[in-house]
């Protein structure tokens, strides 16, 4: 699974459909919003804490230079093994042909949800450059489905006719792409997302999987809590081409509370944003944030660096009957979400 934005949505969806048609499924998402075990999944269960310990313990031995995502990719790839997964959803960290996953075998599909600018320092300034790498995990006779559009689609197409792979998109293949109905998930956004799930379990031949990942969840989507008379949105929006599909969602809300990474556009990211709220809280879902103090000075709005504490302000700025949007990072999202489900 590979783009931008989306991959873990559709990802969820994907598991869901697999497991629904009685496959035994396996789920490799990142980052995690609690604890380490959501990024690897067998049967729709999260790997036992101490099946962890035992590889941290191995690769401490065994691969001590190694860096962290390929590490957890190869924790993955040998549990879906041990467990005897017959399908594997995979999503890629950053990338496509530059990605770890690049180096597994016996791919069935290839699923690119779209493209946008992010990690430009690693994938490259322009669209199409980033485009490039991420069709870039087309490989040879193995079809490769996207909802991506426009100048992105032109590059993946180029991309996959070098690599000799089937391309589909919704335009070349509209009954594989349609959808009976709207995803259980809310926003405009996770219409393509399930479009693409439903499309790649379609062609893998799992209709039966079709219902069971329209009804998907996943957290920090968009998530609902209610706060007394209060309702507060939890989004793990962290770019520019997220924060603009959370805001066309959304629509109106009484408050944001944002806290993003330093080395993300922070001014592109928080445009969409301003817009929805008219009162702001800031702060800082971890040492590489931006600074809170700095984001209120030059957009408006009050700081407060630690997340638990923000978000009790956000909530008092936010009257009865209001809605408080969180957006900016999914290490903000996950901070947000732990406190909101501590709550009553």
């Amino acid at each position: 699974m590979i783009g931008t934005n989306g991959k873990g949505s559709t990802c969820a969806m994907l598991e869901a459909g697999l497991l629904a048609a009685g496959v035994r499924a396996g789920r490799f998402t990142s980052p995690h919003l609690h604890a380490y075990e959501e990024r690897v999944r067998v049967g729709g269960q999260e790997v036992d804490p101490a099946e962890t310990a035992r590889f941290i313990a191995w690769a401490k031995e065994h691969a001590p230079d190694a860096a962290f995502f390929p590490l957890t990719l190869a924790f993955a790839a040998q549990t879906f093994a041990q467990a005897g997964v017959e399908v594997a959803v995979m999503e890629a960290g950053v990338g496509g042909q530059s990605d770890a996953t690049q180096a597994l075998g016996r791919v069935a599909a290839v699923a690119l949800t779209n493209v946008d600018l992010d990690h430009v320092g690693v994938l490259g300034p322009t669209l199409r450059d980033i485009a490039r790498d991420k069709a870039g995990a087309a490989l040879p006779g193995v079809p490769l489905l996207t909802t991506a559009t426009g100048e992105a689609l032109e590059v993946i197409g180029e991309v996959a006719g070098q690599a000799g792979a089937p391309l589909y998109t919704p335009a070349s293949y509209p009954d594989l792409f349609s959808l009976p109905r709207p995803p259980a998930l809310a926003g405009a956004h996770q219409r393509s997302n399930a479009a693409l799930a439903l499309a790649t379990l379609r062609h893998l031949g799992y209709m039966a999987g079709v219902e069971a990942a329209l009804s998907a969840s996943y957290p920090a989507r968009m998530e609902r809590f209610e706060v007394g008379s209060k309702t507060v949105l939890v989004d793990g929006a962290h770019n520019p081409h997220a924060a603009r599909a959370l805001a066309q969602a959304v629509g109106q809300a009484d408050t944001l509370l944002f806290g993003g990474l330093a080395r993300k556009d922070t001014a592109a990211t928080l445009a969409p944003l301003l817009a929805v709220a008219p009162q702001r809280v800031f702060t800082a879902p971890g040492d590489l944030a931006s600074p809170p103090a700095d984001l209120a000075a030059e957009y408006g709005g009050e700081a407060e660096a630690e997340p638990e504490r923000a978000l009790r302000r956000a909530l008092a700025l936010t009257p009865p009957g209001g809605l408080l949007l969180v957006a900016g990072s999914l290490y903000l999202a996950g901070q947000i979400r732990g406190e909101l489900l501590k709550r009553p």
